[in-house]
């Protein structure tokens, strides 16, 4: 596990704690697609991700889903933080959007290194401030963006989470992320390949220029 853990968090954490991350945690292994936290979970562990990533949405009564955020390798969930250290019930539901390698971390350890180590706070905080401006830019992009300028804007992000030009994703599964119809991205979409920008493909876009 060492191998795993250093590539990712020997810049962020000190040795003795990287030791204490290598005994305690749990590594998983998460397929692509794979639901991990459901809304109304009990959270008992905190992810640290080693490779590939998670998207976080929000789901309303309806069962209809935003996209809030992805988490890349080096990142955490603050949501997730703050279900462990309140005992309440998960408000978010995170998915696995690339195969994807993490560290569970359990709630008794994040509370202990917390009060021993200076980079887990100051990690911690980190990961605070960095997912409320994600969620500060997502309401920005809802409220002031129009969905052809979210929807590029979308595009970009996966491209840069995947490391990959070509997206393995269907129409209807970007409508869901963006809350809107499957109609709407589907014209959104034939218009951009009308100007070059992409290629669509059956389940997959091939980005061109955006």
């Amino acid at each position: 596990m060492d191998q795993l853990i250093h590539p990712t968090y020997a810049s962020i954490f000190e040795k003795k704690l990287l030791d204490e991350i290598e005994q305690t945690a749990v590594l998983k292994k998460i397929p692509q697609d794979t639901t991990l936290i459901e809304i109304g979970d009990y959270v008992k562990s905190m992810p640290l991700i080693l490779s590939g990533a998670i998207k976080v949405l929000r789901v309303d009564d309806n069962g209809d889903e935003l996209l809030l955020y992805f988490l890349e390798p080096g990142d955490t969930c603050a949501m997730t933080m703050s279900c462990c250290l309140g005992h309440t019930k998960s408000e978010i539901k995170a998915v696995a959007e690339l195969d994807t390698e993490l560290l569970m971390i359990p709630v008794q350890k994040m509370e202990e290194w917390t009060a021993t180590y200076k980079s887990w706070r100051n990690f911690v905080f980190h990961s605070y401030h960095n997912r409320l401006q994600e969620l500060l830019n997502t309401v920005d992009t809802i409220a002031f963006l129009n969905m052809d300028e979210r929807l590029l804007k979308y595009l970009n992000e996966k491209v840069k989470v995947s490391g990959d030009t070509t997206l393995q994703t269907t129409h209807q599964e970007i409508a869901y992320d963006l809350n809107t119809s499957r109609v709407v991205i589907s014209r959104l979409l034939k218009k951009l390949e009308t100007m070059k920008k992409i290629e669509l493909k059956r389940n997959s876009i091939t980005i061109r220029s955006l």
